[in-house]
């Protein structure tokens, strides 16, 4: 069974390029901005930076929500 290309396009209009996506997406890269600075992570090290209470579930970008976990934990963890 062949996989059907996506249609990036379409993805971003119906989906990533919502305000709501918008302001969410901000909201990751700032928290793994924090904790670049913090030299906590890097580029290409393999880590994501976690919010204990979910962005989703009305979390904050506060240093004191934020922790860094193997990718593989992470993602795990969220299905993603």
């Amino acid at each position: 069974m062949a996989k059907s290309a996506r249609d990036y396009k379409t993805e971003y209009q119906t989906f990533h390029g919502k305000p709501e996506q918008i302001k969410r997406r901000a909201a990751r890269v700032q928290a793994r901005r924090i904790l670049e600075r913090e030299g906590r992570v890097r580029k290409g090290d393999g880590k994501d930076v976690d919010h204990i209470v979910p962005l989703r579930s009305n979390g904050s970008t506060g240093r004191s929500n934020l922790r860094v976990q193997p990718r593989s934990v992470n993602r795990s963890r969220n299905g993603s």
